[in-house]
């Protein structure tokens, strides 16, 4: 059944406004801050996925992971996959979102698509585009997150290289997708 999510809710008759994004921009600020000055790391996402990757691989081929140079390191020393915080910021995020759709009434189960495209189209297409975003992030050793945020941060000139890049290929790209959502 082809459907969007609306901004009706069962859960609150009238759902609260999102957040005022210059509040969000400072809120996010003060998180990486205090990353920064509590683990002595800024934010990124893709390293949980690749520990519990790891952690899958290895309860099926644990040989074929330890001999791996990349994801064999995981597990180096005695380490466990989730010794590493970015499990637990991942976990974080997850909740906060949770909680957040929650208390805002606007937690809701279906497909967000514009009318032109069917809901088998979106999910195939949102499944495909993750898997080279993914893709991207483990190639370049690093997600959006950590490149923009952590990256931009510390003033690194890639990280503002790679970001400009970002946002002009998504201007370019948009002119071609805008037609699924109008």
């Amino acid at each position: 059944m082809d459907h969007a999510i609306h901004t009706d809710s069962t859960l609150d008759p009238a759902p609260r406004p999102y957040w005022n994004p210059y509040a969000a921009g400072v809120a996010l600020g003060l998180i990486l801050l205090g990353s920064f000055v509590v683990f002595g790391r800024g934010l990124g996402a893709s390293g949980a996925f690749t520990r519990g990757l790891a952690r899958l691989a290895r309860s099926v081929a644990p040989a074929w992971v330890d001999a791996n140079g990349h994801l064999g390191g995981y597990f180096a020393h005695g380490a466990r996959w989730w010794d590493d915080w970015l499990i637990f910021e991942v976990v974080g995020v997850a909740l906060g979102g949770l909680a957040a759709a929650l208390t805002s009434g606007r937690l809701q189960v279906g497909v967000d698509k514009g009318p032109r495209i069917s809901s088998r189209v979106r999910l195939l297409a949102a499944f495909v585009g993750g898997g080279i975003v993914g893709f991207g992030a483990r190639l370049a050793q690093g997600c959006t997150s950590g490149q923009a945020l952590t990256g931009g941060a510390t003033m690194a000139l890639g990280s503002w290289a790679f970001m400009f890049a970002v946002f002009g290929g998504a201007y370019a790209l948009a002119w071609f997708v805008r037609r699924l959502w109008t």
